[in-house]
């Protein structure tokens, strides 16, 4: 349980190889929830309190505060859900557009328009976990992926926090968090590729290590020339896994497309990309730090059937004048209703 704004928040949050058992402790999931619990006087009217109400900083998905007022005093309280969209615009050429309006946006659950009552632009410092593959097929784009990974960190802003791990055969942390960008160049030196891939598995722990970080707003950077062939961990257990939890997911796959990280990156919110050139590796992690600090948020507030557990399917819409050049939108397409 922890106090953001104001408001109290409550987290809701294999197979053969070798390596930690990475099963004998079940994660913290990171859906959020808000609820804010007004209690209004008798001279008072519940809109006039909640328009005091500050605003929330938590990040995406559904957070849960209460007693925000003392309850012996209020003569009438009123249950609000908020739901909380993290959206990144971006144009063919990766570039983040800013500059957008409330108006410009259209959000749907479950195919249905919600009124968009928040909207605002996020920038504040994000904490960063860099998963990196170090596999054998790894061995002749080490010196790249190390140099992506470096220009990444240029790019973050004053407060960002890094954690480094490393997988082959079984994953590895390498550095917790930490805001020194030179402690993650440092670990970065001491990885030398061989064995085999266990890419879920790495994935897994480094959203087990998320617990860790500090900051609201959760990434994953996760960079890799192949498929999964040494985990325990299963596609589809990640999928749900993410699913449950408040951790983007950005991947980079070198030269061989990876249908595996392009379907995690899209359920998680986040976005999957593709070098065919080595050189071009550590551009595109310059401009996916760019994306990343440049990002808005979208809240509405949903009937009260949604306290139900269930997943609900959510869909961001761009509303482009006809002719204007084409923009990407970014969204964590869902997120599990609260049972209560």
């Amino acid at each position: 349980m922890s106090n953001f704004a104001g408001f109290r928040v409550a987290w809701v949050g294999s197979k053969r190889g070798k390596g930690p058992d990475l099963r004998q402790t079940k994660p913290v999931l990171f859906i959020a929830v808000v609820a804010a619990w007004v209690g209004v006087f008798a001279m008072g009217t519940p809109v006039a309190m909640a328009q005091k109400m500050p605003r929330p900083s938590m990040r995406g998905g559904v957070h849960d505060s209460s007693n925000l007022l003392n309850a012996s005093l209020a003569a009438l309280r009123v249950d609000v859900n908020l739901v909380l969209v993290p959206v990144n615009v971006t144009d063919i050429y990766q570039r983040p557009i800013l500059g957008l309006q409330k108006s410009e946006f259209r959000v749907l659950e479950d195919g249905v328009e919600r009124e968009v009552s928040q909207f605002y632009r996020e920038e504040t410092p994000i904490s960063v976990g860099v998963v990196f593959d170090a596999s054998t097929s790894m061995l002749r784009k080490m010196d790249e992926s190390r140099r992506a990974v470096v220009e990444f960190m240029k790019m973050s802003m004053p407060g960002d926090e890094f954690s480094l791990l490393k997988f082959s055969d079984y994953p590895e942390i390498v550095s917790g968090f930490t805001s020194d960008p030179e402690a993650i160049e440092d670990g970065l030196q001491t990885i030398q590729p061989n064995g085999w891939t266990s890419l879920y598995d790495a994935i897994y722990m480094s959203m087990r290590s998320m617990k860790r970080a500090k900051h609201d707003r959760k990434v994953l950077l996760v960079l890799s020339d192949g498929r999964d062939n040494d985990s325990r961990y299963t596609q589809r257990e990640l999928t749900e896994l993410i699913k449950e939890a408040d951790v983007r997911i950005f991947s980079i796959s070198i030269l061989n497309r990876s249908s595996a990280l392009d379907a995690l990156a899209e359920v998680s919110g986040g976005r999957a990309f593709r070098v065919r050139n080595l050189d071009d590796l550590p551009s595109l992690a310059a401009d996916i730090s760019a994306e990343l600090h440049s990002q808005y948020v979208l809240g509405f507030l949903p009937p009260d059937q949604t306290r139900d557990g269930k997943y609900h399917k959510l869909k961001v819409e761009l509303m482009q004048p006809a002719g204007s050049a084409r923009l990407r939108v970014s969204w964590k397409p869902g997120y599990y209703g609260p049972t209560q």
